[in-house]
């Protein structure tokens, strides 16, 4: 796991100043605090930098930026690729030289084999930047699933890119200035949607997009992965064929994952998703696996210790645990705006960034975790909740008169008012699992609300889902628009960057690709049955896991919202969004005032104002 950035002028006397791209690549040291290189090309239009945290190949030999034998291509890379010496022999059987047993090196003779499209032979996560010296081009590209970020600015006559939107920010062109579009946004959503960022002009490709920058500029952006690209599940397929095929796509996922030169461990909640890291990784190993465990103090919703004990003493493992304080809680609250770049709006974020440290100061450096099993095979209650809404949606606008539509818009309190606006717009009444402020509570809460629907954002997903997917039901509709911004730019940005505040990598086996999409064709009765999520999951693993812990009900890490804020927490929090100078000039005195009254009813609400408040203060204040 790496911090990327360079810059490439396309147009123009200027010249990359090289102690701009060092200062931009050294912001990043947390994302590699082994090593760091620089190269600049000798006509001073590109400049590559890179941080490294090694861990394939930790010889000189993997240092980065890497040429190929002719420095004809350079390179910086951010990941890993798994599938990376598979991949070599073929290379090296057509001629190419071999320098390093990195994964950095196989990605560049791939790209003289294949061009662009070398993007979609990689197994991995990845955030890539290739500037080709012949066809003076650039590539950049994000994995498939969006579990490293690539951010960018474009001027009239240069790109700038890096890992992290700080990095940017060093550059003397780039310019730092609020977003109001993605502001508003993330409102609803708890995280910017792609393209946009909280900073305008500083754009993020998305999931499974690369974009290619041709010498005189011209730009060319496309996506080179459909999560539905698998093969279709038979209708005569049995539960016990899924459940074998399940189990061997998640065994192979997790064993290639522990692809490491250095120590590596599990993120162990006790739930049934990293349950199952345990078990299958423990099968692979002749040592005890390390788990790694958080809960806060006095805090009996977040604490599933007992469960992960019970886990670990199973399988053998090397158990660590810490439990977050209310001091330790705000003393990282006060950094997370620098780690995030942009708001997150989770509080997850701060017992995430402690059991990253906890691994890294037991000498871990590379972690499993359980993110994305809940979004494949539905493993949220909310899910069920919102096709049950659904199909009342369906017959209250076939049914209800216009004038009725209407009449139940204006007198609805908020939320309802906003759920009946949907249907009556034609609009979907899912718009992701994290909704901050609805449009009829943003309108009204907002001092001046911009001519602006979020909408506008989720309306494109489900028409690709339509698209890429075919005939499919309401939930691989729902899942879809997940994936492609809850997913990847909420949850996994908050591992990304959390993990590497603590110079931590963090890999998700549940989101290996071909997994992704034998669980995206699932068809709903294999994912939600009898009022249980994750039902073929819970199944396959029955057989190696407790029951006590396949079955007990959903609980997310550390539980909520709710119980995380509270206490000297919640105070703090209350009295900051009081005092914050940037929430008084955007959002209406009452409104605040409302939310801060019954702060623990509005307990998210009141996270995602305070994530807003805490990032305007790091960055413009």
């Amino acid at each position: 796991m790496c911090g990327i950035n360079g810059e490439f002028i396309f147009r123009g006397p200027d010249r990359v100043d090289r102690s701009a791209l060092d200062a931009a690549r050294d912001s990043m040291r947390h994302r590699g605090p082994d090593d760091a290189g620089s190269w600049v090309s000798a006509d001073g239009r590109v400049g590559l930098s890179h941080r490294r945290l090694s861990i394939v190949d930790l010889s000189s030999a993997g240092h980065q930026p890497m040429s190929n034998e002719d420095g004809t291509v350079w390179i910086v890379f951010n990941g890993e690729i798994y599938n990376h010496r598979a991949l070599r022999a073929p290379l090296e059987k057509a001629g190419h030289v071999y320098r390093s047993q990195s994964d950095t090196e196989t990605i560049l003779h791939l790209y003289e084999e294949h061009g662009e499209g070398c993007v979609k032979l990689l197994d991995g996560m990845f955030a890539i930047a290739i500037w080709d010296v012949n066809r003076q081009r650039l590539l950049l590209a994000r994995d498939p699933l969006g579990k490293k970020p690539l951010y960018f600015w474009r001027g009239a006559d240069r790109i700038v890119f890096a890992s992290e939107i700080k990095a940017l920010l060093k550059h003397p062109s780039v310019p730092k200035r609020v977003d109001t579009a993605g502001l508003y946004h993330y409102l609803t959503l708890s995280a910017t949607p792609p393209p946009l960022t909280m900073f305008a002009g500083i754009q993020k490709l998305r999931a499974a997009e690369a974009v290619v920058i041709e010498r005189d500029g011209a730009a060319r952006t496309f996506s080179y992965w459909n999560p539905f690209s698998g093969p279709a599940i038979s209708p005569d397929a049995t539960e016990g064929e899924l459940t074998e095929r399940l189990l061997a796509l998640l065994s192979a996922s997790i064993e290639k994952r522990m692809m490491s030169d250095v120590p590596f461990g599990v993120f162990l909640s006790g739930g049934v998703d990293s349950s199952t890291n345990v078990a299958l990784i423990s099968r692979l190993m002749t040592r005890p696996v390390d788990t790694f465990s958080v809960a806060l103090a006095e805090d009996a919703d977040s604490d599933e210790f007992a469960y992960a004990r019970q886990i670990a003493r199973q399988f053998g493992c090397n158990h660590h645990e810490v439990t977050v304080t209310p001091a330790m809680f705000l003393e990282f609250a006060g950094q997370m705006s620098h780690f995030q770049d942009e708001p997150l709006s989770d509080p997850v974020c701060v017992p995430l960034y402690y059991v990253s440290k906890l691994a890294r100061d037991n000498g871990v450096i590379v972690v499993q975790v359980g993110e994305g099993s809940d979004e494949i095979f539905a493993g949220y209650n909310g899910y069920r909740d919102v096709l049950a809404r659904q199909r009342w949606a369906q017959r209250w606008h076939r049914c209800a008169p216009p004038f009725v539509q209407n009449m139940a818009v204006q007198f609805a309190p908020q939320r309802q008012a906003d759920f009946l606006r949907r249907i009556r717009d034609g609009e979907e009444i899912f718009w992701g699992g994290a909704a901050g402020f609805y449009e009829t509570e943003k309108r009204r809460m907002l001092v001046e609300p911009p001519p602006l629907s979020t909408w506008s954002q989720i309306a494109p997903l489900y028409e690709r889902a339509r698209t890429e997917g075919g005939d499919i039901d309401f939930l691989q509709q729902m899942i879809y628009v997940e994936l492609k911004q809850r997913l990847a730019e909420l949850l996994l940005m908050r591992v990304d960057k959390m993990a590497m505040a603590a110079s931590v990598e963090a890999r998700v086996p549940f989101l290996d690709d071909r997994l992704v999409e034998f669980a995206m064709r699932l068809p709903a009765a294999f994912k939600l049955r009898d009022g249980t999520g994750k039902w073929l999951l819970k199944k396959a693993v029955s057989t190696f896991l407790p029951a006590d812990i396949v079955w007990r009900p959903k609980r997310g890490f550390c539980s909520s919202a709710s119980n995380m804020l509270r206490g000297p927490i919640m105070d703090h929090l209350v009295a900051d969004v009081r005092a914050s100078r940037f929430l008084a000039d955007i959002v209406r005195p009452a409104a605040l005032a409302a939310l801060t009254a019954d702060p623990h009813a509005n307990s998210f609400k009141l996270w995602n104002l305070w994530n807003l408040a805490l990032w305007h203060r790091h960055w413009f204040e």
